[in-house]
């Protein structure tokens, strides 16, 4: 192949037949080192499996400490703990809780589950995270609480939520999945509402296959929370704690593999956010339909399940968010879509079937799902949001390179985008 023939399929579209751009690789996750595996082996012997052992302590410990709170009560999954924080804060049948329309389904699932009922309000376009305008607006006699999502690699404006729920008497309970390690004027998030939940699912930056966590400063919510999780004991496990309780326990091995992740989240929370500077910048240069989302300057540190990305369809010559994608795609670039669907389209929330509560409640008090329309929400799904997933953020600067390569190549053949899906 002469020279002249390999330059022009680079050049190329992958579309077309030319040549891929990215041709490294993110990092393997999820992570794990020896330590673990010792320590796994160590629990598996002493028959100590769960039921508050000394892992749990352990990492129940480190974790507060991390996110800057008096208590941590680790549990099953990220949907309990959201379960268990609304009942700990006092949201009981027939409350209202706002949530925004763009989050995973458990969010929504965990308020219906307890009782609630939810209210879906609109989303800011730029970041994705709940429009405090939007719950203030939405706020009646019967709403007891709001849970703020820290979506993708965005915080919520915490700032404006804390001032409106406080001069209304909310309860607000940070759904922080997606933020494990980022800070609001250098307070925690999970720490900054007056409780705050994570998932620890394998995806997230700090994974133990399943599991989750609540945190929070109150001693009272704390020993609600802990009697919910463990069958009804008090923390300290010496008597029953006079209160209704479920089995949402994690287990030792989990916390083993929490206890070494959140030694490492330090380290790999910077380098993200390292990748995400250096693609910040170099989009910014390059000019083009997508750019990164702004970054607000009270984050003093900011964690990320995801990069958010910005879709321009009024810079993109006549091609559709999802066409750019494919044109990414086929250059290996791992930028795609948001994950997720409005809470109330999505196919794996059918609000209306007969295992949800919603067809049991009284029609008069539940939003009607069906008929809703949040457009911010319904743009950002299908023509504007983007992300590029955590693992991918962890690469080395020659994979972070060529993934900018990759957008730029697909911007500057823009007309063979074009060509190829009219064809």
């Amino acid at each position: 192949m002469t020279q002249a023939t390999e330059r022009k399929q680079r050049n190329e579209l992958a579309l077309s037949g030319g040549a891929q751009t990215v041709d490294l690789s993110p990092p393997a996750w999820p992570v794990a080192s020896e330590k673990e595996v010792e320590r796994m082996a160590e629990v598996v012997r002493s028959g100590k499996w769960s039921w508050f052992g000394p892992h749990e302590r352990a990492f129940c410990e480190d974790y507060a400490a991390f996110i800057g709170t008096k208590h941590c009560a680790a549990m099953a999954n990220g949907t309990v703990t959201l379960q268990c924080g609304l009942q700990a804060v006092g949201v009981t049948p027939g409350d209202e809780v706002i949530v925004p329309g763009l989050t995973w389904v458990a969010t929504a699932q965990a308020a219906l589950d307890v009782g609630a009922n939810v209210v879906l309000v609109d989303i800011d376009p730029e970041t994705l995270c709940l429009d405090p305008a939007a719950f203030e607006a939405a706020i009646t006699p019967r709403t007891k609480a709001v849970i703020p999502v820290h979506l993708y690699g965005c915080m919520c404006d915490m700032d404006a939520i804390m001032s409106i729920a406080k001069k209304h008497g909310i309860k607000v309970v940070e759904d922080v999945a997606h933020q494990q390690g980022s800070r609001w004027r250098d307070q925690g998030a999970g720490a900054i509402g007056d409780v705050g939940s994570y998932s620890f699912q394998q995806s997230k930056v700090l994974a133990s296959g399943e599991g989750g966590a609540v945190t929070c400063d109150d001693s009272e919510i704390y020993e609600t929370l802990f009697s919910l999780k463990q069958v009804g004991w008090q923390s300290d496990l010496s008597t029953p704690g006079n209160r209704y309780g479920h089995n949402y326990r994690i287990t030792e091995m989990q916390c083993v593999l929490l206890r070494g992740g959140l030694e490492r989240l330090p380290a790999q929370t910077a380098r993200r956010e390292e990748s995400v500077a250096r693609i910040a910048t170099g989009l910014a240069e390059m000019g083009g339909p997508l750019r990164a989302v702004r970054r607000d300057p009270r984050v003093t540190r900011q964690a990320h399940y995801a990069m958010t990305l910005f879709f321009d369809p009024d810079l993109a010559e006549g091609i559709t968010r999802n066409q750019y994608i494919a044109a990414l795609k086929a250059e290996g670039c791992p930028a795609g879509s948001s994950s997720y669907h409005p809470v109330y389209r999505s196919p794996l929330l059918n609000l209306y079937h007969s295992t949800s509560p919603v067809p049991f409640r009284n029609p008069d008090d539940v939003q009607d799902y069906a008929s809703l329309r949040l457009p911010v929400t319904e743009r950002a799904v299908a023509d504007t949001a983007m992300i590029i997933m955590q693992t991918h953020l962890l690469g080395t600067d020659a994979y972070i390179d060529q993934i900018l390569a990759a957008i730029e190549k697909v911007n500057g053949n823009m007309d063979g985008v074009r060509s190829h899906f009219a064809g």
